[in-house]
């Protein structure tokens, strides 16, 4: 599992799918919004928690068809249906190298870009907080449809389409943790949604990635 975590964080970095691609993506939607909104300080200061969250999940969106894609193509994927390690296994390394590749960065970036939009200074504790808890969700979650579409041509577009509606709870709750947060409310309730939401996504979904993959290999 070392192995395999080791070789996709290096093809996700010479890729170009990994660090860079998230970040600078993430930063053109944070500098953008001020000129879209005008330069308002009290709305940029209410919007803030939830434009930060839709920038990273649009983030992270876009290496999710890269997850298994290289796989496919250079025969990998039927290698590793092979090795001793059980497929659950291998989507479970595979959504971790994700995570390390796009979700820390994001979670590690959007305290200094939440500056960018007036985020209020009790907030930023509860952006990273969320930003931490909810992208393993958004990582497992992509790698399910992945393996959804994997080897289909031009799997993008369905891919995103099957993928942004099992987004939409983790980006509700992630959001509302950190705009709580900012406000000074009180945040147990969507944070233990979210948690939830997370744990439950780690638990059941490399199962079922895991079938599918079996399903589109044979």
């Amino acid at each position: 599992m070392i192995a395999l975590l080791t070789r996709d964080l290096r093809l996700a970095v010479r890729a170009g799918g990994g660090f860079g691609l998230g970040l600078a993506f993430f930063l053109i939607v944070t500098v953008l919004v001020p000129f879209g909104v005008g330069p308002d300080s009290a709305l940029l200061s209410r919007i803030a928690p939830g434009i930060l969250w839709i920038g990273a999940l649009l983030a992270c969106l876009l290496s999710l068809d890269r997850i298994l894609a290289l796989d496919w193509e250079d025969g990998s994927l039927d290698l590793l249906a092979t090795a001793p390690l059980p497929m659950e296994g291998i989507v479970s390394v595979k959504a971790l190298a994700h995570w390390i590749t796009t979700g820390l960065p994001l979670v590690l970036a959007a305290p200094l870009l939440g500056v960018l939009l007036n985020l209020p200074g009790p907030g930023y504790l509860w952006l990273l907080v969320s930003l931490l808890l909810g992208t393993p969700a958004l990582s497992v979650i992509g790698t399910f449809g992945a393996a959804l579409t994997v080897g289909l041509k031009r799997g993008g577009l369905l891919l995103s389409l099957l993928v942004l509606p099992l987004y939409v709870p983790t980006l509700i709750f992630g959001a509302e943790v950190a705009r709580r947060g900012a406000e000074g409310l009180e945040v147990a309730t969507p944070l233990l949604m979210l948690a939830g939401i997370s744990f439950g996504a780690l638990a059941l979904l490399p199962f079922a990635s895991a079938a599918v993959l079996r399903i589109n290999l044979r």
